[in-house]
């Protein structure tokens, strides 16, 4: 049975990359494709309960090792219990971040831990997405919406505009590194233009017509 096909969404908090993930998994369930639309952290009954320890609570809360570490063992049970039972199904999967927002998190912003980032990722993952979209927009107006969600989970949130400044640095980094799995989308237009652009991208490389 062939593999299906891994995508990724990453960006800033607040960036409109949940939104996008879930109208791309609508739009190819609508054509009749088998899709599984997941999160990280979550994913999994495991990683989800780990995501409340990550995403709640004070700033400090976690040193960036720390962060390190959970991150890598709800990505674990999360690629064991949902990401590779799909894949091998021949399921589309989507997910809405994954190891990229680790390695500018905690690898880039909150340390000097990138070398350590991708030794735990080599070793205990060992997986990266066929393909990466990158919402890419400005890092206030996105703190702006972020916040105003009150979602409770804005930990990330919190830590400030210069923090989104580096984060927006970190993933622009990542995908020039990385040109043939990274999509950068601008974000700064409405969420139908956006989607619009990703499905032009996404539906040929599974096949189906945009």
């Amino acid at each position: 049975m062939a593999t299906g096909l891994f995508i990724s969404f990453e960006g800033i908090d607040g960036s409109g990359k949940s939104t996008q993930a879930r109208l791309l998994a609508d739009r190819l369930r609508g054509l009749g494709h088998e899709t599984v639309l997941t999160r990280e952290p979550g994913g999994s009954p495991g990683a989800e309960e780990i995501r409340q320890l990550l995403l709640t609570g004070d700033t400090a809360r976690w040193s960036a090792e720390t962060e390190l570490l959970l991150f890598t063992a709800a990505r674990r049970d999360h690629l064991e219990r949902t990401i590779r039972p799909a894949l091998d199904h021949g399921q589309t999967v989507i997910t809405d971040r994954f190891a990229d927002s680790t390695r500018v998190y905690q690898g880039a912003t909150r340390g000097d831990l990138r070398a350590t980032v991708d030794r735990l990722h080599d070793l205990m993952i060992g997986t990266e997405p066929d393909l990466t979209f990158l919402i890419d927009m400005d890092p206030a107006t996105a703190l702006a919406r972020g916040l105003a969600r009150g979602s409770g989970e804005d930990r990330f949130e919190d830590m400030g505009l210069g923090f989104q400044n580096t984060l927006r640095a970190g993933f622009l980094g990542l995908a020039k590194d990385a040109p043939r799995r990274f999509q950068v989308i601008d974000g700064n237009r409405t969420p139908e233009s956006v989607a619009a652009e990703i499905a032009d991208i996404a539906l040929p490389r599974l096949g189906l017509v945009p």
